[in-house]
């Protein structure tokens, strides 16, 4: 069916004309929630008070395998709104700016070119510019009932509510929670903490906080639902409920286990319109669904063709995409710190590949240090009393690999990459994370200034690993981006790479050098030191690091200085982070860092150099 007939019949529906044998379009609604786990007493939680969606998920069917491409919102919305993986478009980074190619748009676009009324209420941070034709309204004040008389709509309406500045925040999670009743209230003595969490009435307190945000949300679901059926449109309305990720709390929210990534999904499809035996009152399903089927799904319960580029698979309707066998993930800058982590996950197990393992899990972040549970894990550290799996995610340093059984291990603290008896299962989900990387041209494996130089050049990031020749550039930037934390035997294979005509492959291979940190080593040190002079500033940062580590500061700190007052602003913040884990040997670039303070247009080289400057002076000055 062509989207020209869609239209053309969905015209003559609102007429009164529908051709015989075409069925009114349906209507989707969207209710989404902005950093939640499955804490749903429909999700087995008996601690949960969330009666609206636990209804919701027995007159439809409530997914056990949902999970989003990234641990925090702005890059997962990026591949909901697309159908496509952050690290495909370039928007991965935590904001960042990207520009689609041509080809790519929103898919509300697509609705509304088959007559579809499309409003978003309000949440975008899609990290690119949407088109103006993606939505009929987007505003506070978007609604479906804003349409023309018969025209089928797709509606989105978010609640923020639940973020995680609602547990950090006092005012606003007094204001979010207001209208709940005693009875709706929880003790939280009586809750049960995550074994990561610290046990401390602070922790308790903010993990109480989760779920009565999460009640108060549940209202808010409780309502749209009852405006839609009395509306007369429930019986032709697929009503979908998901979360954007996981909770708003430390190793959570920013990470890829499931405490990140793992998300409530509910769809309800009224028995008219329903496929086969799709959607069915109180059904669990748990094939593996990423966030970029969403996407898809939509197009395709809506009856439009499914672009070709999309990457995600449509998991309702008509033409079904095949089962998936793995969902992925990755993180990259998370404001304003790097950390390149990719995940794959399959119905039982979890891959975790560490890019930059010398960087602790939980590295010092403006916003996430604000909340209470972060401060009391700051606290306990300094004083040493962290014990068990709390202890461990405050190590200084990540293993390169990890592998959890979530079956037997769900909170994924018993990291099995070591051991001999999963030693196939380790080899099987790392050669599916590398494939990924290769076939999706996973565009995080470049240091961000290069992203930026190379976009100008290309119009696109989604373009920049689609040149001719960028497969072999592919293959080596993988190749040598797994080798910086493989360890001393890939020192002399690193040190080649510094001979490579593309910036990114040198990145990796300066990265790498300084990973292993060779003393005495006349052939690193003479490498790094060329490295100085290299024609990308990336390269010449990490080739500074490499030298620091390598106990050669003196040699380091005149292009470290330099790159933290240049032109490229995220150069400025490589270099920062260099000086910061750089502590007492970057005593000499105070001036430089405290200059970096001053008329800064970039808040995350701020936040950074600030920190660097607070270690060094010991003081503890607090920055926006």
């Amino acid at each position: 069916m062509t989207m020209r007939f869609i239209f053309v019949a969905i015209c003559l529906a609102a007429l009164g004309q529908a051709p015989a044998g075409l069925a009114k379009p349906p209507n989707i609604l969207w209710l989404s929630a902005e950093d939640i786990s499955p804490h749903l007493g429909c999700y087995g939680d008996d601690r949960a008070i969330t009666p609206n969606l636990d209804r919701l998920a027995k007159q439809g069917v409530r997914y056990t395998h949902a999970f989003t491409t990234a641990g925090v919102c702005a890059p997962c919305r990026s591949g909901i709104i697309t159908g496509m993986y952050q690290t495909t478009l370039g928007t991965h980074h935590m904001r960042c700016n990207a520009k689609l190619p041509s080809f790519v748009k929103p898919f509300p676009i697509l609705l509304r070119e088959a007559g579809y009324y499309c409003t978003n209420n309000s949440k975008t941070d899609y990290q690119f510019s949407a088109p103006k034709e993606t939505w009929d309204a987007s505003s506070g004040r978007a609604h479906w009932k804003n349409r023309k008389a018969g025209q089928p709509f797709f509606a989105v309406f978010n609640f923020g509510g639940c973020h995680e500045s609602g547990i950090a925040g006092e005012s606003k999670y007094r204001s979010v929670t207001e209208n709940l009743k005693p009875s709706q209230r929880q003790d939280p003595g009586t809750l049960k903490l995550p074994p990561y969490y610290p046990d401390t009435p602070v922790v308790r307190e903010d993990w109480k906080r989760n779920y009565e945000l999460i009640t108060a949300m549940d209202a808010w679901v409780g309502e749209h639902l009852r405006a839609l059926e009395a509306s007369g449109e429930a019986d032709n309305t697929i009503v979908f409920f998901w979360s954007d990720h996981g909770v708003g709390l430390p190793r959570a929210k920013r990470w890829l286990y499931d405490s990140g990534t793992r998300i409530p999904l509910i769809v309800r499809i009224p028995e008219s319109i329903r496929k086969g035996k799709q959607g069915r009152p109180h059904s669990v399903d748990s094939q593996l669904v990423s966030s970029i089927d969403f996407a898809p799904t939509v197009l395709n319960l809506a009856g439009i063709d499914v672009p070709g580029h999309m990457q995600g698979r449509a998991f309702l309707g008509g033409k079904l995409g095949a089962p998936r066998r793995y969902v992925y993930g990755a993180r990259d800058r998370m404001d304003e710190r790097y950390d390149i982590i990719r995940m794959v996950r399959d119905s039982r197990f979890r891959y975790i590949r560490n890019y930059e393992p010398l960087k602790p899990y939980y590295q010092y972040m403006n916003t996430p240090e604000k909340g209470a549970t972060m401060k009391e894990i700051r606290r306990l550290e300094k004083s040493g009393g962290l014990s068990g799996a709390a202890r461990l995610f405050s190590a200084g340093r990540k293993p390169v690999e990890e592998l959890y059984d979530l079956e037997n291990d769900p909170h994924e603290v018993n990291n099995l990459a070591s051991k001999p008896e999963h030693a196939n299962r380790l080899k099987t989900m790392r050669e599916a994370h590398y494939r990924w990387v290769r076939e999706t041209r996973d565009i995080g494996l470049l240091p961000e200034p290069e992203i930026i130089a190379r976009e100008k050049m290309h119009g696109a990031r989604y373009d920049i690993l689609r040149q001719d020749g960028s497969t072999a550039v592919m293959t080596r930037l993988g190749k040598t981006a797994a080798l910086a934390s493989s360890g001393p035997t890939a020192l002399p294979r690193l040190l080649a790479a510094m001979d490579d005509p593309d910036a990114a492959v040198r990145y990796w291979g300066a990265t790498g050098v300084g990973n292993i940190s060779p003393t005495n080593h006349s052939q690193a040190t003479g490498a790094m030191r060329k490295a100085l002079g290299d024609s990308s500033a990336s390269v010449r940062i990490a080739a500074g690091r490499a030298l620091a580590r390598m106990g050669e500061p003196t040699d380091a700190l005149p292009t470290l200085k330099k790159a933290l007052a240049g032109p490229h602003q995220w150069a400025r913040l490589q270099a920062a982070i260099v000086l910061d884990e750089m502590e007492e040997q970057a005593r000499p670039a105070i001036p430089e860092l405290k200059k970096a303070l001053i008329d800064q247009p970039n808040k995350y080289i701020v936040r950074v150099a600030n920190r660097a400057l607070n270690d060094l002076l010991g003081t503890n000055n607090q920055v926006r």
